[in-house]
């Protein structure tokens, strides 16, 4: 499960990411406690949330290119260096008197800046430490990784918020960004494994997006991630109004569906750091048992039930976006990674923004179940499409029979076409 670690470089990446990001999540809490303080209003706080995403929508793309032409470490070194300072500026304006909403507004657009570069140099930059063999442990281990700063972080920025303030909150991320800058410093680059960087030339963003097009194992997962990401991934709206106006629970019961949710996504992201391969099969797989636990969650009459199904959407929702991150890396020649890698995040990260204005219409318009059920339904029918294109595209074919006295359904290679003899 955590063989990965076993390779020095991969160990202090890691380590350097487990203090970050949880500093990272502090922010996160910070930030929109701060907007709210300042200003009362829920839709300033979603201003933020948006700024800090726009970067990605806006540039994303124009990131992997640069990502694909630049050195991965140099590159991260830098980006995490950006986001320190923007931490630490806005530590000291909270910690003075001095902040105001804008100075959050820029912090947060800054942020989103620095990721348009940091976030596929870092997803390109596993397979440069660990290779080929090791890249489905890392990046699983990653994704445990973030899961486990989104438990503790929340809870200390909570802590520290009451006790000392948000400027301390704000202290502590950009302090904490000296963990992964040196782990970076400390790497052995004679240990790292060699990749061509693509040079200098025009039409790059187009050659990028001609590469996944034509290949349907890179384009059919990132279709799947996309409708899922905008559809099926927005928590927030549909957990708020379940814990108030559903079960008339209060903020209680919003922060343990959370919080059951992340320990699901931290078992899944375990569960899939122990499997060796990431198949297409187990993707399809997870992507419809996670649109099928959402619909069936969406009609939970009690409280409990509807909390304890947060557990098995986490780890089916965390281990599509494992799966799908680790089949599209392999299946993508180095030189290209950068590129399809920003696309698989953009299209990823900024599918919620997207889809969280109509899901949340339509959760205000006829309720928060149908709300849920809309997202699980669409994540269910878009798994099943594309499995069955991937399927035909593999020249396989749906069986159903039986196995030792159970229903057993499976795809199978495609028998070839017995010519009619005459008789």
């Amino acid at each position: 499960m955590f063989s990965s670690l076993k390779i020095r470089n991969y160990r202090l990446f890691f380590l350097g990411q487990v203090v970050s990001n949880t500093g990272t999540w502090m922010q996160r809490i910070a930030q929109d406690w701060l907007v709210l303080g300042l200003t009362g209003s829920s839709a300033a706080v979603g201003i933020t949330t948006a700024l800090q995403f726009l970067p990605m929508l806006l540039f994303g793309l124009y990131g992997g290119v640069l990502v694909d032409r630049l050195p991965k470490r140099p590159t991260l070194l830098g980006t995490q260096s950006a986001m320190a300072v923007t931490g630490l500026v806005l530590a000291a304006l909270t910690l003075s008197g001095h902040v105001q909403v804008w100075h959050v507004y820029v912090a947060a657009f800054a942020v989103g800046l620095a990721t348009v570069l940091d976030n596929p140099a870092r997803q390109s930059f596993v397979s440069e430490m660990v290779g080929p063999d090791q890249l489905q442990n890392a990046v699983s281990l990653n994704s445990a990784n973030f899961q486990s700063a989104r438990l503790v972080g929340p809870a200390v920025a909570g802590l520290m918020i009451t006790g000392v303030g948000t400027g301390w909150a704000f202290l502590a991320n950009g302090l904490s960004f000296a963990a992964p800058l040196a782990g970076l410093l400390l790497m052995r680059a004679r240990e790292l494994h060699v990749v061509e960087r693509a040079p200098r030339g025009k039409g790059q963003l187009r050659e990028g997006l001609d590469y996944v097009a034509k290949r349907p194992e890179l384009i059919w997962p990132i279709v799947l991630v996309g409708f899922i990401g905008t559809f099926g991934f927005n928590f927030p709206v549909w957990l708020s109004a379940y814990a108030d106006d559903v079960f008339h629970a209060g903020a209680g019961a919003y922060s343990l569906f959370n919080t059951l949710m992340a320990v699901g996504s931290l078992v899944g992201a375990l569960l899939a750091a122990r499997r060796g391969t990431a198949r297409l099969r187990v993707l399809i797989a997870a992507a419809l048992a996670f649109g099928t636990l959402e619909t069936v969650a969406s009609v939970a009459p009690q409280y409990w039930l509807f909390a304890l199904l947060m557990v098995p959407i986490g780890i089916c929702g965390l281990t599509v976006n494992v799966t799908a991150n680790t089949a599209v890396q392999m299946a993508t020649d180095p030189a290209m990674r950068g590129r399809v890698m920003a696309l698989f995040m953009m299209v990823f990260m900024g599918g919620t923004p997207l889809g969280a204005p109509v899901v949340g219409w339509i959760t205000d318009t006829y309720g928060a179940r149908i709300g849920f059920a809309a997202g699980g339904v669409v994540s269910a029918v878009a798994a099943g499409a594309v499995g069955l294109v991937l399927a035909r595209v593999g020249g396989l074919r749906l069986s159903v029979g039986w196995h030792h006295g159970h229903p057993r359904v499976r795809f199978v290679p495609r028998e070839p076409e017995r010519l009619a003899t005459a008789a």
